[in-house]
């Protein structure tokens, strides 16, 4: 319970007050927000509201999407966002082919450049920029970086306060050199946060739906647990589900089934 972070994604139609009263009922100490639930509530409302009920933000998501006109600024932005709510990570998501490209080598090298411009800017503000891999079937729309290792070689040019990795088991358990990919992260000091999800098959149309909660799928969530533990990481474990039928349940009930397979599944 100490290291478990509720992400807000999991239980995505509860109202923030009423996450953070439900977190703090339920004992949760640690929180991942996203930018445009906060921003719906409003940045400087929602840090008041988490932090004077004793929650810490574990991370905020999501920076990135660097294909994108004006990400330079959307980036500062969701810096700023980050450090007024306390996150000690901003979660990037990289962004997938620019529009008519086929050239995904120099997608991600745009996307290194593109965190070395922020780099001054987040060091300033005490935020690290996370670099999260995501599963190969988003790189075309959604994230031309596919693997743990690629983040790592991504990151490396930057000091370590300012850029980091993001692991989440739902996008790396199919690698198998990811346990070799975090003992070097933790070598590196890298791993900025640790994300839980399951692999749940059959895929939903569109793809982007498929975590279960932790046990519901397929991936070895305890030994990813253990290998980032064995690679000195000691921070939060956040659950981070994106799911409808997960999401059309009452937030509070949620809460506590993610509670309970969290401590089977991921803890114990």
């Amino acid at each position: 319970m100490k290291r478990f972070s509720l992400n807000q994604a999991t239980t995505k139609h509860w109202p923030l007050p009423d996450l953070v009263a439900g977190c703090v009922e339920a004992g949760v100490t640690g929180v991942g927000l996203w930018r445009e639930d906060v921003q719906a509530y409003g940045v400087e409302k929602s840090a008041a509201l988490v932090h004077d009920a004793g929650l810490g933000v574990t991370s905020l998501c999501r920076g990135g999407f660097f294909q994108q006109d004006g990400w330079q600024d959307e980036n500062k932005r969701a810096i700023d966002e980050a450090a007024t709510l306390g996150a000690p990570a901003l979660v990037l998501v990289s962004g997938g082919l620019p529009e008519g490209s086929r050239d995904i080598d120099a997608a991600r090298a745009h996307v290194g450049e593109a965190i070395g411009t922020l780099v001054p800017y987040a060091l300033d503000a005490g935020v690290q920029l996370a670099i999260e891999p995501l599963h190969p079937m988003y790189a075309s729309d959604r994230c031309v970086v596919s693997t743990l290792g690629q983040a790592l070689d991504l990151a490396a040019p930057y000091p370590a306060e300012a850029v980091g990795v993001v692991i989440d088991t739902y996008h790396l358990w199919w690698d198998d050199t990811v346990w070799e990919l975090i003992a070097r992260a933790g070598r590196e000091q890298r791993i900025a946060c640790f994300q839980v999800a399951d692999w749940v098959t059959p895929l939903p149309a569109g793809v982007l739906l498929g975590r279960g909660l932790p046990g519901t799928g397929c991936v070895e969530l305890r030994r990813f647990r253990e290998a980032v533990d064995a690679a000195g990481y000691t921070g939060p474990i956040e659950v981070e589900v994106f799911n409808e039928a997960v999401w059309a349940r009452e937030g509070r009930e949620v809460l506590g089934e993610t509670l309970e397979r969290y401590r089977e599944h991921v803890e114990q």
